[in-house]
């Protein structure tokens, strides 16, 4: 991971992939040609001329464009209004009683499986219905909930979130409430068997041995194992569950699947597994910004990853997800508050840290559309020395 500019999210882009409002800065230097004007694409004409001149890949600067077209052949439903500062923070409330209860289940259950006990899938389901009603309630509030993070509750928050990621992503894809059902279900279990593997191998604060790291792929196969036990299980919950570490060349694990032998609810675990990873602070590596994280998703695209379904995670999640953080052009920190109804660049924003003058400042909720500051760049909370957790 290292060498990733958290400050530039250019990205390279198949021409067939890109969207109007996309911000291009140059052609791919392993083609023959030279672009003349970079700037932002205005209408498919331009994405033809590309294609008609014979260019396959460009570079996309992500936090200049400004994509608000919906994804191809899926029709995005829309989520609740905009909450108010004031009704968001009911919603907070919610939102964390309802990630502690996810939480607490879970570490019970992790205990049980541990001692050989069979997994109870209704409790799950049960849960994974409230979660869909607080994505469709108000998913900003859920967001800037979730986005607080404790490196030594890892396992429990990274299945959670996944779980989360995945109704949001699934809604995006217009999947119906079942599947979203199954989905969540299948998130929150995702890594059952790693209460299977060694501490001394599962928080090891350093790169894992070959040795090791075979040893770590083994909560799979524990995972296979306590899927077999539990009864009521979904084959969908079961995708998730087992083939978040399959890769479309045939290299991932436990069973090697290749292409359409991954459906594509085992797809999309791939995706929000890694990216929910990369943004997470570890005790091995700092978090990454989104930016940062999604570089590397496209990266593993198309062999790793399903590329058609990254693009569209990205556009789902957003340059400037709510809950991330960013530097304003005047130096002011600020949490991303709200995006509902707004173009990526200008969401609502939670400012409260001066990173110009080094101090805490009097919170304010900044309009981007009604600002004259912008945003620089994203950043990860590693880039801060401060505690951002109690404006959240």
């Amino acid at each position: 991971m290292v060498g990733l500019v958290e400050s530039n999210a250019h990205i390279k882009f198949h021409v067939s992939k890109l969207k109007v409002g996309m911000f291009v800065t140059s052609i791919d230097c392993n083609e023959q040609v030279t672009i003349t004007n970079a700037g932002q694409i205005k209408d498919t004409e331009a994405i033809k001329k590309l294609l008609k001149n014979g260019i396959k890949h460009v570079w996309v600067d992500l936090e200049r464009s400004v994509v608000t077209d919906k994804p191809d052949k899926v029709t995005l439903i829309p989520l609740a209004v905009s909450k108010s500062p004031v009704s968001r923070e009911t919603s907070q409330k919610k939102a964390k009683n309802l990630l502690t209860e996810a939480k607490s289940l879970l570490a019970k259950v992790l205990t049980e499986t541990f001692e050989g006990k069979a997994i109870e899938i209704a409790p799950f389901e049960e849960l994974a219905d409230n979660m869909i009603k607080s994505v469709l309630l108000d998913s900003d509030a859920l967001k800037c909930v979730s986005a607080l993070r404790n490196k030594d509750a890892y396992l429990l928050e990274h299945s959670v979130n996944v779980a989360f990621l995945l109704i949001t992503f699934g809604q995006y894809l217009n999947l119906d409430k079942d599947q979203l059902r199954q989905m969540a279900v299948g998130g929150i279990l995702h890594d059952i068997g790693k209460v299977q593997v060694a501490d001394s191998v599962l928080h090891k604060p350093g790169k894992l041995t070959e040795t090791e790291f075979e040893h770590m792929k083994l909560h799979q196969a524990f995972a296979i194992d306590a899927m077999s036990k539990a009864c009521g299980m979904s084959q969908i919950s079961k995708d998730v569950c087992l083939m978040h570490h399959e890769k479309l060349d045939g290299s991932g694990y436990p069973n090697g699947l290749k292409g359409d032998n991954i459906p594509i609810h085992g797809r999309m675990s791939c995706i929000v597994d890694i990216f929910d990873a990369l943004t997470a602070k570890r005790c091995y590596k700092d978090s990454m910004s989104p930016a940062a994280a999604f570089k590397v998703l496209l990266s593993l695209a198309p062999f790793h990853l399903d590329a058609d379904l990254v693009y569209q995670f990205i556009r789902c999640i957003g340059v400037y997800p709510v809950g991330s953080l960013v530097e304003l052009s005047d130096g002011r920190v600020g949490i991303v508050w709200d995006s509902k109804g707004r173009d990526t660049l200008n969401p609502m924003l939670k400012c409260f840290y001066s990173l110009k003058n080094k101090r805490y400042i009097e919170v304010a909720f900044v309009d981007l559309l009604k600002s004259e500051a912008h945003i620089e760049r994203g950043l990860s909370p590693c880039n801060l020395e401060v505690d951002c957790s109690p404006f959240y």
